[in-house]
């Protein structure tokens, strides 16, 4: 029996070929282990690879879908993720065909996501060599980061202001990079804050993302006037983007540090 992330059993007995995948990171993901073929439904939000949109159905957002597209695409499974799809999507999902709902909170994960779908898709091999791939990146990475570079608080939205707490996948990352999580122990995954918590709590780095709300310069400045630390812009995928997108993440994270170094 095929059980997915939260240990719901599936009823496939067959290797999967019409796949629909409601999560972008997972998209990208079977991409790379060579299923591109086998997607034919795919999110709004889905935009890795770039040219992927043009030749798939797109059934709506992460959120919201269109039923009746995915059920005339006659999937043979649907791929969702607990954080990135609703309980209630997944309920009316399961009338159409088996839902495998992935669930990421650090590297680990990762690696146990990439194994299930190499058994579930006949591509074992094409899994375990991303995973050794991806093992490899992230010791040669804590090879040339210090243990603690100072506190973070990393933003992902803008009225309300809201940021990455504990027991996600940001804060796994923001950890890897040697950072504290002020708003880690935050009972609220992603937590609305005002302002004057970041005075209290006296983060060395304030790290605003670009998605899901788009940041932009004139927000570091808006941050800057606020609160007397240094503020960068980063690139959001690489904080919240799993599978194989961590590959490139890790270069990413050392021209961070690089640019970061001497700043604490």
């Amino acid at each position: 029996m095929i059980k997915d992330q939260l240990q719901r059993e599936l009823n496939i007995k067959d290797v999967p070929k019409r796949i629909i995948s409601l999560v972008p990171s997972q998209t990208e993901l079977l991409v790379s282990l060579g299923l591109e073929k086998n997607i034919v439904g795919i999110t709004k939000f889905c935009i890795h690879p770039k040219y992927l949109r043009k030749s798939k159905t797109v059934v709506g957002g992460t959120k919201k879908v269109h039923l009746d597209k995915i059920r005339a695409l006659n999937p043979d499974i649907i791929l969702c993720n607990k954080e990135e799809n609703t309980r209630e999507m997944v309920l009316e999902l399961e009338k159409i065909a088996p839902v495998h709902v992935s669930e990421i909170i650090d590297f680990e994960d990762v690696l146990i996501l990439i194994e299930m779908y190499g058994k579930l898709f006949d591509r074992s091999q094409q899994a375990n060599q991303l995973n050794l791939k991806l093992q490899k990146e992230k010791r040669e990475f804590e090879k040339e980061i210090p243990v603690v570079l100072g506190k973070v608080a990393y933003f992902i939205w803008r009225e309300p202001w809201m940021v990455a707490g504990g027991d996600t996948f940001i804060n796994s990352l923001l950890k890897l990079n040697g950072w504290e999580n002020v708003f880690e122990n935050n009972k609220s995954r992603y937590p609305e804050i005002k302002l004057e918590e970041l005075k209290r709590l006296k983060p060395d780095l304030i790290l605003l993302s670009s998605e899901p709300y788009p940041f932009k310069e004139k927000h570091v400045e808006e941050m800057r006037q606020i609160c007397n630390v240094r503020v960068e812009l980063v690139d959001g995928e690489y904080f919240s983007w799993y599978g194989s997108r961590l590959i490139p993440a890790f270069d990413y994270f050392k021209k961070l540090q690089k640019l970061l170094s001497g700043s604490f």
